[in-house]
């Protein structure tokens, strides 16, 4: 599939997320499983986005239902239903669904939309990053001192930024980076997984903005086991400040 059919097909993803989400009120949207962390409400969304992906015969690697589709797909479609489901079974305004495509050579386009404002982040390999179709671009902030972050969270002591917000949802966190509303993200030790991050990955990195794993691992990866600790900012400087400080 051609980026744009993948970026129109997550599109149609997320409507059909925020369709499926809509009558789940009350208790309901409290509601828990029996798995750790997991929302009822996230396997409502869970079967309402595979359904919408599994004729496209892409491979999926979701965080609710694992791997599925053919596996000698060209393209893998890693997903998070719902990135920040706490947020949304609480009804605060900050939580999204997240989808990247990956190929042969890592993150090929991406889509990250808060479903309560209804904006929409997306991104293309080669092709820029942007929020609800305007270009965005990454904070120049050079500082911790001078730097907003938002935290997975909070390290062991403070480091010395202006400002900081624990925010619930690592994906809008580091779109926020990408479009210079944060100069900085990092989850210290929180350990993201891939749907996670991957997709407002590719959208930081097309807007300039930096993203690492603190220990080196590589980012661009769809195993569903594989956990990192995510560092990211505007600027290589930034970077560089806020990894000697989080390892100091």
């Amino acid at each position: 599939m051609q980026a744009s059919e993948l970026l129109a097909l997550f599109a149609t993803c997320a409507d059909a997320q925020a369709a499926a989400l809509a009558p789940v009120r009350g208790a309901a949207r409290r509601a828990r499983t029996d798995v750790p962390g997991q929302y009822a409400l996230d396997l409502v969304a869970d079967a309402a986005v595979l359904e919408v992906l599994a004729p496209s015969g892409v491979a999926i690697v979701s965080e609710e239902s694992g791997r599925s589709g053919p596996s000698d797909a060209t393209v893998t479609v890693v997903v998070d239903p719902v990135d920040g489901s706490t947020n949304c079974s609480r009804r605060i305004p900050y939580w999204a669904i997240s989808l990247c495509a990956l190929d042969a050579d890592g993150p090929l386009a991406a889509f990250v939309a808060n479903q309560v404002t209804g904006e929409r982040f997306t991104a293309v390999r080669g092709g820029g990053a942007w929020a609800d179709g305007v270009p965005i671009e990454a904070s120049p902030a050079t500082r911790i001192a001078d730097s907003m972050l938002a935290v997975g969270s909070l390290p062991d002591r403070h480091l010395g930024w202006k400002q900081y917000r624990a925010m619930g949802s690592c994906a809008l966190a580091l779109c926020d980076v990408a479009a210079g509303r944060f100069d900085g993200y990092f989850g210290h030790r929180v350990g993201e997984a891939p749907w996670d991050y991957l997709g407002a990955l590719l959208i930081c990195t097309e807007a300039g903005a930096c993203v690492i794993d603190a220990r080196g691992r590589d980012l661009a990866t769809t195993d569903p086991e594989a956990r990192r600790d995510l560092i990211a900012a505007g600027t290589p400087e930034l970077l560089d400040e806020l990894r000697s400080e989080l390892s100091a």
